[in-house]
Protein backbone atom coordinates (compact mmCIF):
# COMPACT_ATOMS: atom_id res chain seq x y z
CA UNK A 1 0.00 0.00 0.00
CA UNK A 2 1.23 3.41 -0.76
CA UNK A 3 1.69 5.17 2.42
CA UNK A 4 2.55 8.78 3.15
CA UNK A 5 3.21 8.73 7.18
CA UNK A 6 3.27 12.27 9.32
CA UNK A 7 6.74 11.49 11.18
CA UNK A 8 6.22 10.36 14.42
CA UNK A 9 9.21 13.09 15.28
CA UNK A 10 7.82 15.89 13.83
CA UNK A 11 6.05 17.99 16.20
CA UNK A 12 3.76 19.71 13.63
CA UNK A 13 1.95 21.97 15.80
CA UNK A 14 4.05 24.80 17.78
CA UNK A 15 3.45 25.26 21.75
CA UNK A 16 1.30 27.43 21.32
CA UNK A 17 -1.03 24.93 19.75
CA UNK A 18 -0.89 22.43 22.22
CA UNK A 19 -2.13 25.12 25.09
CA UNK A 20 -4.72 26.52 23.29
CA UNK A 21 -5.75 25.63 19.99
CA UNK A 22 -4.15 28.69 18.49
CA UNK A 23 -1.76 27.38 15.88
CA UNK A 24 -2.93 27.64 12.29
CA UNK A 25 -0.16 26.78 9.43
CA UNK A 26 -0.50 22.66 10.21
CA UNK A 27 -3.62 22.71 12.18
CA UNK A 28 -4.88 18.98 13.24
CA UNK A 29 -7.58 18.07 11.36
CA UNK A 30 -10.40 17.19 13.06
CA UNK A 31 -13.69 14.69 12.63
CA UNK A 32 -16.88 15.57 11.67
CA UNK A 33 -18.27 12.90 14.58
CA UNK A 34 -17.48 12.44 18.34
CA UNK A 35 -15.20 9.44 18.59
CA UNK A 36 -14.29 8.21 22.11
CA UNK A 37 -10.74 8.31 23.71
CA UNK A 38 -10.32 6.76 27.18
CA UNK A 39 -7.50 5.69 30.13
CA UNK A 40 -7.48 2.55 31.55
CA UNK A 41 -4.51 2.47 35.08
CA UNK A 42 -3.32 -1.37 36.15
CA UNK A 43 -1.15 -1.25 39.23
CA UNK A 44 1.98 -0.56 36.68
CA UNK A 45 0.29 0.58 33.22
CA UNK A 46 -1.65 3.26 31.77
CA UNK A 47 -3.87 2.16 28.52
CA UNK A 48 -5.21 4.99 26.06
CA UNK A 49 -7.86 3.82 24.30
CA UNK A 50 -9.12 5.51 20.80
CA UNK A 51 -12.33 4.45 19.18
CA UNK A 52 -14.05 3.01 17.42
CA UNK A 53 -13.66 4.59 14.31
CA UNK A 54 -14.65 4.22 10.60
CA UNK A 55 -11.81 4.44 8.48
CA UNK A 56 -11.53 6.17 6.38
CA UNK A 57 -12.81 9.21 8.37
CA UNK A 58 -12.07 12.15 6.22
CA UNK A 59 -10.44 15.17 7.66
CA UNK A 60 -10.56 19.00 7.50
CA UNK A 61 -7.17 19.78 6.18
CA UNK A 62 -5.98 17.29 3.95
CA UNK A 63 -1.99 17.06 4.82
CA UNK A 64 -2.26 15.04 8.18
CA UNK A 65 -4.36 11.96 7.62
CA UNK A 66 -7.58 11.17 9.53
CA UNK A 67 -6.91 12.37 13.69
CA UNK A 68 -9.09 11.71 16.55
CA UNK A 69 -9.85 14.17 18.62
CA UNK A 70 -6.73 15.16 21.03
CA UNK A 71 -6.74 13.53 24.36
CA UNK A 72 -5.33 15.89 27.54
CA UNK A 73 -4.91 13.47 30.77
CA UNK A 74 -2.90 13.90 34.20
CA UNK A 75 -1.68 11.06 35.85
CA UNK A 76 -2.50 9.95 39.56
CA UNK A 77 0.29 10.11 40.98
CA UNK A 78 3.79 10.54 39.84
CA UNK A 79 5.30 8.14 37.65
CA UNK A 80 8.68 6.72 35.86
CA UNK A 81 7.60 5.42 32.17
CA UNK A 82 10.02 2.46 30.98
CA UNK A 83 8.41 1.25 28.14
CA UNK A 84 5.35 1.46 25.38
CA UNK A 85 4.19 -0.48 22.54
CA UNK A 86 1.07 0.27 20.35
CA UNK A 87 -1.21 -1.74 18.60
CA UNK A 88 -3.91 -1.18 16.00
CA UNK A 89 -7.10 -3.98 15.69
CA UNK A 90 -10.78 -3.25 14.89
CA UNK A 91 -12.94 -3.48 18.20
CA UNK A 92 -13.85 -7.57 17.97
CA UNK A 93 -9.93 -8.08 17.94
CA UNK A 94 -8.75 -8.69 14.21
CA UNK A 95 -5.36 -7.11 14.16
CA UNK A 96 -4.83 -4.51 10.86
CA UNK A 97 -1.96 -3.64 8.82
CA UNK A 98 0.42 -1.46 10.73
CA UNK A 99 0.60 1.45 7.53
CA UNK A 100 -3.35 1.82 8.42
CA UNK A 101 -1.55 4.22 11.78
CA UNK A 102 -0.08 7.53 10.91
CA UNK A 103 0.91 7.91 14.59
CA UNK A 104 0.56 8.72 18.24
CA UNK A 105 1.80 11.28 19.66
CA UNK A 106 2.99 11.56 23.37
CA UNK A 107 3.33 15.32 24.48
CA UNK A 108 4.35 16.80 27.84
CA UNK A 109 2.79 20.25 27.32
CA UNK A 110 4.33 20.76 31.19
CA UNK A 111 7.75 20.06 30.32
CA UNK A 112 9.56 21.74 27.52
CA UNK A 113 11.78 19.93 24.92
CA UNK A 114 15.41 20.28 25.46
CA UNK A 115 16.05 19.45 21.37
CA UNK A 116 13.62 21.82 20.68
CA UNK A 117 13.76 25.02 22.64
CA UNK A 118 10.46 26.44 23.22
CA UNK A 119 8.04 23.42 22.15
CA UNK A 120 6.45 21.29 24.38
CA UNK A 121 8.12 17.55 25.02
CA UNK A 122 7.51 15.08 22.87
CA UNK A 123 8.12 11.42 25.60
CA UNK A 124 6.92 8.98 23.10
CA UNK A 125 4.74 7.23 20.08
CA UNK A 126 4.30 4.85 17.33
CA UNK A 127 4.53 5.62 13.92
CA UNK A 128 4.40 2.77 10.83
CA UNK A 129 7.27 0.69 12.72
CA UNK A 130 4.97 0.61 16.02
CA UNK A 131 8.32 -0.89 17.42
CA UNK A 132 7.40 -1.94 21.53
CA UNK A 133 9.82 -0.13 23.99
CA UNK A 134 11.88 -1.48 27.28
CA UNK A 135 14.03 0.97 28.18
CA UNK A 136 17.54 -0.65 30.54
CA UNK A 137 16.48 -1.62 33.64
CA UNK A 138 16.56 1.14 36.41
CA UNK A 139 16.10 3.83 33.77
CA UNK A 140 12.70 5.98 33.06
CA UNK A 141 10.80 9.28 31.90
CA UNK A 142 9.46 11.06 35.03
CA UNK A 143 6.19 11.87 34.43
CA UNK A 144 4.61 14.55 37.40
CA UNK A 145 0.95 13.76 38.29
CA UNK A 146 1.03 17.87 37.68
CA UNK A 147 2.14 17.81 34.23
CA UNK A 148 -0.48 18.20 31.30
CA UNK A 149 -0.21 15.51 29.10
CA UNK A 150 -2.01 14.69 25.40
CA UNK A 151 -1.83 12.66 23.08
CA UNK A 152 -2.70 13.37 19.42
CA UNK A 153 -3.73 10.09 17.12
CA UNK A 154 -4.19 9.95 13.06
CA UNK A 155 -5.04 7.27 11.25
CA UNK A 156 -3.76 7.16 7.29
CA UNK A 157 -6.50 8.64 5.09
CA UNK A 158 -5.99 6.33 2.26
CA UNK A 159 -6.46 3.27 4.49
CA UNK A 160 -9.64 1.23 2.86
CA UNK A 161 -13.08 0.95 4.06
CA UNK A 162 -12.87 -0.49 7.81
CA UNK A 163 -15.38 -0.10 10.50
CA UNK A 164 -14.82 -0.29 14.49
CA UNK A 165 -11.27 0.09 14.10
CA UNK A 166 -9.68 0.59 17.74
CA UNK A 167 -5.84 2.00 18.28
CA UNK A 168 -4.25 1.31 21.63
CA UNK A 169 -1.25 2.72 23.27
CA UNK A 170 0.31 0.99 26.28
CA UNK A 171 2.35 2.83 28.79
CA UNK A 172 4.34 0.80 31.49
CA UNK A 173 5.90 2.24 34.82
CA UNK A 174 8.33 1.42 37.43
CA UNK A 175 7.09 -0.14 40.54
CA UNK A 176 6.47 2.40 43.42
CA UNK A 177 9.67 0.83 45.30
CA UNK A 178 12.32 0.34 42.91
CA UNK A 179 14.61 3.20 42.10
CA UNK A 180 14.66 4.67 38.30
CA UNK A 181 17.46 7.37 37.23
CA UNK A 182 15.55 9.91 34.89
CA UNK A 183 16.23 10.41 31.21
CA UNK A 184 16.14 12.99 29.06
CA UNK A 185 14.50 12.69 25.08
CA UNK A 186 16.39 14.13 22.26
CA UNK A 187 15.20 14.53 18.93
CA UNK A 188 17.37 13.71 15.95
CA UNK A 189 16.30 13.39 12.10
CA UNK A 190 17.86 14.10 8.93
CA UNK A 191 14.24 15.72 8.43
CA UNK A 192 13.99 19.33 10.38
CA UNK A 193 12.54 17.75 13.68
CA UNK A 194 11.47 20.86 15.22
CA UNK A 195 8.66 23.11 14.42
CA UNK A 196 10.43 26.26 14.97
CA UNK A 197 12.83 25.50 12.10
CA UNK A 198 10.48 24.53 9.77
CA UNK A 199 10.45 27.78 7.89
CA UNK A 200 14.13 27.02 7.23
CA UNK A 201 13.44 23.56 5.39
CA UNK A 202 14.21 22.96 1.64
CA UNK A 203 11.43 23.43 -0.46
CA UNK A 204 11.69 19.38 -1.03
CA UNK A 205 11.03 18.83 2.18
CA UNK A 206 7.27 18.54 4.03
CA UNK A 207 5.31 17.23 6.79
CA UNK A 208 5.28 13.91 5.08
CA UNK A 209 9.13 13.70 5.00
CA UNK A 210 12.16 14.72 2.35
CA UNK A 211 11.50 13.75 -1.85
CA UNK A 212 12.81 10.31 -2.60
CA UNK A 213 13.88 10.25 -6.16
CA UNK A 214 14.41 6.65 -8.12
CA UNK A 215 17.29 4.83 -7.37
CA UNK A 216 19.10 4.73 -3.59
CA UNK A 217 18.70 7.90 -2.32
CA UNK A 218 21.25 8.80 0.56
CA UNK A 219 20.43 11.82 2.80
CA UNK A 220 22.16 13.87 5.07
CA UNK A 221 22.24 16.38 8.04
CA UNK A 222 24.87 18.00 10.12
CA UNK A 223 23.86 17.94 14.07
CA UNK A 224 24.82 19.50 16.80
CA UNK A 225 23.76 18.65 20.71
CA UNK A 226 22.80 21.59 23.32
CA UNK A 227 23.41 18.98 26.19
CA UNK A 228 26.06 16.47 27.02
CA UNK A 229 24.39 12.88 27.33
CA UNK A 230 24.52 9.40 27.73
CA UNK A 231 22.10 7.50 25.57
CA UNK A 232 21.08 4.74 27.12
CA UNK A 233 17.98 3.95 23.97
CA UNK A 234 17.28 4.58 21.07
CA UNK A 235 13.53 5.02 19.01
CA UNK A 236 13.92 4.64 15.37
CA UNK A 237 11.46 6.02 12.90
CA UNK A 238 11.42 5.44 9.09
CA UNK A 239 9.05 5.45 6.22
CA UNK A 240 8.93 2.34 3.53
CA UNK A 241 11.44 1.90 1.02
CA UNK A 242 14.05 2.99 4.21
CA UNK A 243 17.13 0.92 3.77
CA UNK A 244 19.25 2.24 6.81
CA UNK A 245 19.22 5.61 8.91
CA UNK A 246 22.82 6.11 11.43
CA UNK A 247 23.97 8.51 13.13
CA UNK A 248 27.74 9.02 13.43
CA UNK A 249 30.43 11.43 15.24
CA UNK A 250 32.13 13.05 12.76
CA UNK A 251 34.57 14.76 15.21
CA UNK A 252 35.60 11.29 16.86
CA UNK A 253 34.87 9.59 13.31
CA UNK A 254 32.70 6.93 15.37
CA UNK A 255 29.30 5.50 13.69
CA UNK A 256 27.24 5.80 16.95
CA UNK A 257 24.20 4.00 15.63
CA UNK A 258 23.36 2.23 12.60
CA UNK A 259 20.06 0.04 11.83
CA UNK A 260 18.20 -1.19 9.27
CA UNK A 261 14.42 -2.13 8.78
CA UNK A 262 12.93 -5.44 8.11
CA UNK A 263 11.39 -4.84 4.86
CA UNK A 264 8.83 -7.06 2.59
CA UNK A 265 10.36 -7.53 -0.76
CA UNK A 266 9.09 -4.20 -1.72
CA UNK A 267 10.46 -2.16 0.12
CA UNK A 268 7.05 -2.00 2.83
CA UNK A 269 8.23 -1.90 6.20
CA UNK A 270 8.12 -4.76 8.67
CA UNK A 271 9.88 -3.68 12.06
CA UNK A 272 12.65 -2.81 13.40
CA UNK A 273 13.60 -5.98 14.78
CA UNK A 274 15.08 -6.43 18.75
CA UNK A 275 18.27 -6.32 17.41
CA UNK A 276 18.41 -3.50 15.80
CA UNK A 277 16.87 -1.19 18.65
CA UNK A 278 19.99 0.43 20.36
CA UNK A 279 19.20 -0.76 23.76
CA UNK A 280 22.21 -0.26 26.33
CA UNK A 281 22.50 0.32 30.12
CA UNK A 282 26.19 1.55 29.87
CA UNK A 283 24.99 3.96 26.54
CA UNK A 284 27.34 5.98 24.63
CA UNK A 285 28.30 9.74 25.07
CA UNK A 286 27.08 12.73 22.53
CA UNK A 287 28.99 15.82 23.17
CA UNK A 288 28.10 19.51 22.75
CA UNK A 289 31.60 19.85 21.42
CA UNK A 290 31.66 17.64 18.75
CA UNK A 291 30.13 17.70 15.16
CA UNK A 292 27.75 15.36 14.21
CA UNK A 293 25.69 13.76 11.11
CA UNK A 294 22.33 12.18 10.91
CA UNK A 295 22.06 9.83 7.39
CA UNK A 296 19.23 7.64 5.63
CA UNK A 297 19.45 5.30 2.81
CA UNK A 298 16.54 5.23 0.98
CA UNK A 299 16.02 2.90 -2.61
CA UNK A 300 12.83 4.06 -4.37
CA UNK A 301 11.50 1.63 -7.01
CA UNK A 302 12.31 2.62 -10.21
CA UNK A 303 8.54 1.03 -11.91
CA UNK A 304 7.12 3.13 -9.17
CA UNK A 305 5.57 6.24 -10.38
CA UNK A 306 3.81 7.77 -7.16
CA UNK A 307 5.94 10.05 -5.46
CA UNK A 308 7.57 9.26 -1.85
CA UNK A 309 8.88 11.14 1.13
CA UNK A 310 11.32 9.50 3.64
CA UNK A 311 12.23 10.55 6.87
CA UNK A 312 15.40 9.23 9.35
CA UNK A 313 15.05 10.08 13.26
CA UNK A 314 15.75 8.59 16.48
CA UNK A 315 14.07 9.51 19.99
CA UNK A 316 17.20 9.41 22.08
CA UNK A 317 16.58 8.68 25.79
CA UNK A 318 19.67 9.69 27.82
CA UNK A 319 21.13 10.65 30.97
CA UNK A 320 22.43 13.84 31.58
CA UNK A 321 25.94 14.33 31.47
CA UNK A 322 29.08 11.76 30.49
CA UNK A 323 28.43 7.85 30.04
CA UNK A 324 29.98 5.97 34.00
CA UNK A 325 32.94 4.15 32.05
CA UNK A 326 34.91 4.63 28.52
CA UNK A 327 31.51 3.77 25.94
CA UNK A 328 31.49 1.05 23.25
CA UNK A 329 30.46 1.22 19.38
CA UNK A 330 27.00 1.82 20.06
CA UNK A 331 26.45 0.43 16.04
CA UNK A 332 23.30 -2.25 15.73
CA UNK A 333 24.31 -4.68 13.59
Amino acid sequence: MKTFLVALFTLVIGSSAYADGGHTHHAVPTLKKQVASSIAYGENTATLTFGPIDLPAGHSEGDMGDSMPRFNFQLPEDKYLIGFKAALSTIDGKELPRNYLHHILMINNTKPSVSCPGEPLFFGGAGLEMSETQFPDGYGVKLAKNDKLMTVVAFYHGAPPTKNVIATFTMEFAPKAKPVKEMEIYQVGVNIVCFTKFGDRPADQTDEGIEIGPGVQVRTAPLKFSMDGCVKYAYPHGHDELLMIALENKTKKQTLLRTVPDVERDGTIREFLSHQVYKDSQGFQISKADDYEMVMVYHHSLQKTEPQHGMGNYLLYMTPGTCPQENRTASAQ
